[in-house]
């Protein structure tokens, strides 16, 4: 993660050949005693400010046109006309159209639906309890919040089948105590969308928590000092302070976990809950017609922009920024007795279900049987994941400042087109991603390898397809946009007086960002940074597609054990994932904690 930071200020700080900052100037205090110089120092500030917004913007809305590429190469199936596939483009589409889709899209609706609502109980309820109160373990509850993000959505779905089927140990320890049958009772059943529900809140959440813990912490404990002087009680402070102000980072948070809900397929594909993601699988490579599964793509896109259409709507024209100040501490309200008890538990459940439960179930599997293959071969599969997430990291987190930021500077159509167009990856499956990659990649190839033959007889092949370049921008694609989220939340804390007074300092627009905003993004970027390793080390269908020859990673040794419905086998890769991504995961959270708790005397 240091990498990570260190590229982005690396990066940042060279912004002055876009920004043409050698021709900024100071100004100068004897201006001021002159209304005409002080206008015409203005007036030049001004036009430079708007030389560089607009140099800003370019490059964000250059690399926004990159990161689109993929989406838009995926798109243009659209409009190809003809047939393809085993029935035909109009066969297929109008197959999906009076079988399925609707079927699609209510189970969508209603999969987003269960997932908003039980994401931002459990991440907004836990980041208020381990911010604001004093009560036991809270402590080790605040980093250990965070260790089902290492835990891989298709992971715990086999675990959970596992155990909650009719012949795993629930159920048998149940009829062997009771003596019933199959017909004396009724057993929810896990394979089921209440099931996928379940599943991706307790890997999810934790987006919803890490976003809004931040935003409570650098809110500080001034805001809720003064409420408390006024009068307001817990209940008070957190509907009328506490929560307002953390509404984009909740939004975020919320934002995240329904883009991951929409475009995973290895829950719903193997609890067979029929979504959009599933239909676009089905239509690519079961009935080889990628036009139809083009169109199913873009419909489950406008969901996802539909879904920020609505949230920023709802925001209306509110505002919500901090100070600009260092936050203070806080001072939490000691909890006894049962609501201490009502807190440990509230805190520990999601922790059991989502982190230790499956974790046990798989070392218990591991135990027994294990992959045979453990030991040197691991730590070359771990140094490949680690090496991608890495890389993933840094450039996603340097995007997204970039864009975010003259998006914050120049909100014209084009900087907020760049913005949504990052974000638009996110919505789709890794392997829509990587086939979207592979399309305008290969002709670049192609053409380059023809120029290079035919200027100087070179015959170099294929130099970016299969590459490992070409793999993380694959993975900077899908997931630039949990970084731009966290970022965006985070600039809008951030009072637009503090551009003004950076302004009125002389600063430019690259050394403002440098020296005023990165300081304060400081940890919401840690957590940008964290938010895509992880969910990189995870990533499936594009590394799978996209990966060099003979470049495994720790995600497609687990998948190619587990499609052999060799499960047992499949834990060892599966806790190596979990095992890698849980160091930065505890690191990070003990840095957003380290200043962030005062108990209350």
């Amino acid at each position: 993660m240091g990498k990570c930071g260190g590229l982005t200020k690396y990066l940042i700080s060279h912004l002055t050949l876009f920004t043409n900052d050698s021709h900024s100037q100071t100004m100068n205090p004897g201006a001021v005693e002159h209304p005409g110089a002080l206008n015409e120092a203005r007036g030049s500030q001004g036009a430079q400010s708007r030389q560089r917004i607009g140099s800003l913007s370019v490059l964000a809305v250059v690399l926004a046109a990159l990161l689109a590429l993929p989406v838009l190469s995926v798109g243009s199936n659209v409009l190809q006309g003809g047939t393809h596939g085993t029935l035909g483009t109009r066969s297929t589409w109008a197959h999906l159209l009076s079988t399925v889709l609707p079927d699609y899209i209510v189970t969508t609706l209603w999969l987003c639906a269960g997932v908003a609502l039980l994401t931002t109980l459990l991440g907004v309820g836990t980041a208020w309890l381990v911010t604001h109160f004093d009560f036991p373990l809270r402590r080790a509850f605040d980093w250990m919040l965070v260790l089902p993000l290492a835990m891989p959505a298709y992971v715990m779905a086999y675990a959970y089948t596992d155990l909650l089927q009719f012949v795993g140990p629930v159920q048998a320890t149940l009829r062997e105590l009771t003596g019933w049958t199959r017909a004396d009772y009724r057993f929810p059943e896990v394979r089921s969308t209440g099931g996928a529900m379940w599943t991706l809140s307790l890997v999810l959440y934790p987006y919803v928590y890490l976003l809004t813990r931040t935003a409570f912490l650098e809110r500080g404990g001034a805001l809720l000092e003064a409420a408390r002087a006024m009068g307001l009680g817990p209940w008070q402070r957190l509907w009328r302070v506490s929560l307002p102000m953390a509404r984009p980072a909740i939004a975020a948070g919320v934002a995240l976990a329904l883009m991951e809900t929409l475009a995973d397929y290895g829950v719903v594909s193997y609890f067979a809950v029929q979504t959009f993601t599933t239909g676009i699988y089905r239509a690519w490579f079961s009935l080889g017609d990628r036009v139809a599964a083009a169109q199913l793509a873009m419909c489950l896109l406008g969901f996802v922009l539909l879904l920020l259409a609505l949230e920023r709507q709802s925001r209306g024209a509110a505002r919500f920024h901090g100070s600009g100040l260092r936050a203070q501490p806080q001072r939490g309200v000691p909890l006894t007795g049962w609501r201490a008890a009502a807190a440990v538990s509230f805190c520990a459940l999601p922790v059991l279900l989502g982190f230790v439960l499956p974790c046990a179930l798989l070392m218990r599997w591991a135990l027994t049987v294990g992959d045979a293959q453990f030991g040197l071969r691991f730590i070359e599969l771990a140094r490949h994941s680690v090496t991608v997430a890495s890389l993933t990291a840094a450039l996603a987190v340097t995007v997204a400042v970039l864009v975010a930021y003259a998006r914050r500077l120049d909100p014209r159509p084009l900087t907020r087109w760049a913005h949504v167009a990052v974000g638009c990856g996110y919505a789709l499956p890794g392997s829509v991603i990587a086939v979207g990659v592979l399309i305008p990649l290969a002709q670049f190839d192609n053409a380059l390898a023809l120029w290079l033959k035919a200027q100087f007889g070179w015959n170099v092949g294929l130099m970016l397809t299969g590459s490992l370049a070409a793999l993380v921008f694959a993975c900077v694609v899908r997931f630039s946009s949990a970084a731009l989220q966290t970022t965006d939340a985070a600039l809008h804390r951030i009072t637009p007086h503090m551009d003004d007074a950076a302004r009125s300092l002389g600063l430019s627009a690259s050394r403002s960002l440098r020296r005023v905003h990165l300081p304060l993004l400081r940890r919401s970027l840690l957590t940008a940074g964290l938010l895509v390793f992880i969910d990189t080390m995870k990533e499936l269908p594009a590394t799978l597609v996209m990966r060099p020859f003979n470049f495994d990673t720790l995600a497609t040794q687990a998948y190619t054990l587990a499609s052999d419905e060799r499960l047992a086998e499949a834990s060892t890769a599966s806790l190596a994932i979990v095992a890698v991504g849980l160091l930065p995961l505890i690191i990070l959270c003990r840095q957003i904690a380290r200043e962030g708790f005062k108990p209350r005397a």
